[in-house]
């Protein structure tokens, strides 16, 4: 089987670039990072019950994410909105 990185690169710098577009929007109408980390919770939940991944970077997740507990998943929630912080400010 053969991989495609810059495929799976792409698509993941473009699913994380949707999700830096929408921080940075929850920032400027002025939310709250603790509201922001509630949505990210929020959305996480969602996503890894319904949506299959597409790439390896998301199946990490989603794996993370199930293997976790409340506690744990609000971790990756909040070390997600920081990566994507980070990916504004640069």
């Amino acid at each position: 089987m053969e991989i495609n990185q810059s495929e799976t690169f792409s698509h993941w710098e473009k699913w994380k670039g949707t999700l830096v577009k929408s921080v940075s929007l929850a920032e400027m109408v002025g939310m709250s990072e603790k509201t922001i980390d509630k949505i990210t919770l929020k959305i996480g939940t969602m996503l890894s019950a319904t949506i299959d991944p597409e790439n390896r970077e998301q199946r990490l997740l989603q794996e993370l994410w199930r293997v976790g507990d409340d506690n744990d998943r609000a971790v990756l929630a909040k070390l997600l909105v920081n990566m994507l912080q980070t990916d504004i400010t640069h």
